[in-house]
């Protein structure tokens, strides 16, 4: 019976103390930031966070890229005026060398949402916005199958031009992940050369001999 009062008192104890309002400090902390969290709402007010002592700028670091970014491509944009970057950009391989069936088609389909509406279904120019001069869009899009500029432009000239825009096209860098930009250029680089292979052979020259 004494053993048992003996818990008993113990546990109110515990319990009254545990209860307890009272603000306890444990001294030093060991990570201050993992026991009292700084977290902020991704689109609150950030203004005054320097005050506060964080560094944030929403920012990646420099050089860095996210886990699940794929295929960085390490050319920046050049200045306006600049080309130094444009022309680097031709040596730049493409990472994705051939298109399994499922990758295909799914290019196929980025490419026809994204690029369709100017280059065409075919590759050819034509896509709804020119429509044979006819469409809302005057410029003729680059012919990207059977022009000659276009089928030996390098993929990482080509994806150059889709990241960052070129002459009157935008940036794609905002509808397309670099892994899908890589597909797409793949994907057109099939089509031009199945181009090339479907292309009749010009006909050899006859010499005449004059009598």
């Amino acid at each position: 019976m004494k053993n048992t009062s003996i818990i008993a008192c113990l546990t109110a104890v515990v319990a009254f103390a545990a209860c307890s309002d009272v603000k306890r400090t444990p001294g030093s902390i060991y990570m201050p930031d993992m026991a009292y969290s700084r977290a902020y709402e991704t689109y609150a007010d950030h203004s005054n966070l320097a005050e506060k002592g964080v560094n944030y700028n929403s920012r990646p670091v420099e050089g860095t890229i996210s886990r699940e970014e794929e295929m960085p491509f390490h050319i920046a944009k050049d200045a306006q005026g600049d080309t130094t970057n444009y022309t680097a950009s031709k040596l730049v391989k493409n990472p994705i060398d051939s298109l399994s069936s499922k990758d295909r088609l799914e290019a196929e389909r980025l490419y026809l949402v994204n690029c369709g509406i100017c280059h065409g279904t075919k590759m050819d120019g034509n896509g709804p916005l020119y429509k044979d001069g006819n469409g809302p869009y005057a410029a003729k899009p680059a012919t990207l199958v059977g022009d000659a500029k276009y089928e030996a432009m390098p993929a990482g000239q080509m994806f150059y031009s889709v990241a960052y825009g070129k002459n009157l096209m935008g940036s794609y860098a905002s509808q397309l992940s670099r892994k899908q930009r890589w597909m797409i250029i793949a994907y057109i680089k099939e089509k031009q050369q199945k181009g090339k292979s479907a292309a009749p052979a010009a006909p050899a020259a006859t010499a005449v001999a004059a009598k």
